[in-house]
């Protein structure tokens, strides 16, 4: 799908289940959402997205957090912790560096496990407890890995996560060994895990809960419904851009399909949604190379290599569905450094915005685009932060002050603060 229309289908398929079912983003196929445990399309190996025989409109929803948009929704509430309705932050003196009209932070690490990723868990997982599994698994660069923990031990359910040995940050490790997951360290990146783990999946030995899951990007795509709805309610308009890191391209993926979605209900005119904006580390940028290139799909980086561990992703299973949404919202994708990255990090610490590594991918993006003129003055801009700075305590030390040794008397720590 290449464009903005999402039209409810005049005619409900046979498969659906109360108004819900599964569609091939490549040949168009109609599958039934619960009969069967699918991941990809059964004819043409296509991704699969959720389908509604009608979509809400802002005054359908009510409550707080993901579980507002239960109308958008496949499945009823079930294991929650609270999740969603995050902080927009007002950054001013990043706003002001950068030189555009309007400028917020939404902070995804104050969700329950510190990231984006509880969204889309709390919905996958009570798709897993409807489909009857009783093993979750993923492969992880650790934000999946903690939440699924989280999600899957509140659920009663065995849960499994394949983890590239040595390279995922030990605040996300301890998450997951802490919920109880059995960890699986790999010999080989996020790509060697996600190959084994879909490969497990595809032998039913358990429930992929990975981004390839259609049902998990359906939580995921709440926020940019709460974006839409908070930048409305502050200025009377929708923002004109978002700028989010880029890892698996889950989240551009799902908030392309909430804006079709909200277009589709006449809630939102095509003119009004915003550029979706996708930023990646330069160590690990496959969607940035498909962009620039014109491709139509992602040409898969076999050594990918960023600080930035939360998007060290070589292979982004989401390209089919992201790199569209990136084109048809006449967005764009840009690559930074792990140096711009940690500017970024710095710059929203001093904000009071506390954020991971590749959090701060998304600021550091709209600083280069903002110096080449691709955002102009008068945009009003929201950036993503995926994750918390305890995600990554070694890259907070690093990236901070050192600490400065002094005497254990108020004369010796005065004596130092002087000189």
């Amino acid at each position: 799908m290449t464009n903005l229309q999402l039209e409810p289908d005049s005619e409900v398929p046979d498969v659906a289940d109360d108004g819900v079912w599964l569609a091939c983003i490549e040949c168009g196929e109609a599958l039934a959402p619960f009969d069967d445990i699918l991941y990809t399309c059964p004819k043409c190996d296509g991704l699969l997205e959720a389908r509604y025989d009608s979509y809400p409109t802002f005054d359908d929803f009510s409550g707080s957090g993901v579980w507002r948009y239960r109308e958008t929704m496949p499945v009823e509430m079930g294991v929650t912790l609270q999740e969603g309705n995050t902080p927009l932050y007002p950054v001013p003196e990043i706003e002001d560096e950068v030189g555009v009209e309007y400028l917020r932070v939404k902070h995804e690490g104050m969700n329950p496990t510190g990231s984006f990723k509880d969204r889309g868990m709390t919905v996958g997982v009570q798709v897993a407890r409807v489909l009857g599994v009783d093993r979750l698994a993923c492969a992880s660069t650790g934000n999946t890995s903690a939440a699924l923990a989280a999600y899957g031990t509140r659920s009663g359910l065995e849960t499994l996560v394949l983890l590239p040995a040595g390279k995922v940050a030990a605040g996300k490790v301890a998450q997951a060994s802490l919920h109880g997951a059995r960890i699986l360290e790999v010999d080989g990146n996020f790509d060697t895990c996600l190959d084994i783990v879909s490969d497990l999946a595809d032998r039913g030995e358990a429930y992929l809960l990975n981004s390839l899951n259609p049902f998990r990007l359906e939580g995921q795509k709440t926020i940019g419904l709460e974006i839409l709805e908070s930048v409305r309610d502050e200025t009377g308009a929708f923002p004109d851009r978002i700028v989010l890191p880029v890892g698996n391209a889950g989240n551009t993926a799902a908030l392309y399909k909430a804006f079709r979605e909200l277009v589709a209900s006449g809630e939102l005119a095509e003119d009004e949604v915003p550029k979706l904006t996708g930023v990646q580390a330069e160590g690990a940028a496959p969607m940035v190379e498909a962009i620039e290139n014109g491709a139509d799909e992602v040409t898969r980086w076999d050594e990918v290599e960023t600080k930035a561990t939360a998007i060290r992703i070589g292979n982004p299973v989401n390209a089919p569905k992201a790199l569209p949404g990136i084109r048809a919202t006449g967005g764009t994708a840009i690559a930074v450094s792990d140096e711009e990255i940690t500017d970024a990090q710095r710059s929203l610490a001093e904000e009071g915005v506390g954020v991971e590594p590749a959090s701060a991918a998304s600021v550091a993006g709209l600083r280069k685009l903002r110096a080449q003129g691709v955002v102009s003055a008068d945009e009003r801009v929201v950036c993503l932060t995926t994750g918390h700075l305890l995600k990554d305590p070694d890259a907070a030390a690093a990236a901070g002050r050192d600490p400065e040794p002094v005497p254990g008397t108020t004369e010796g720590v005065l004596d130092h603060l002087q000189g």
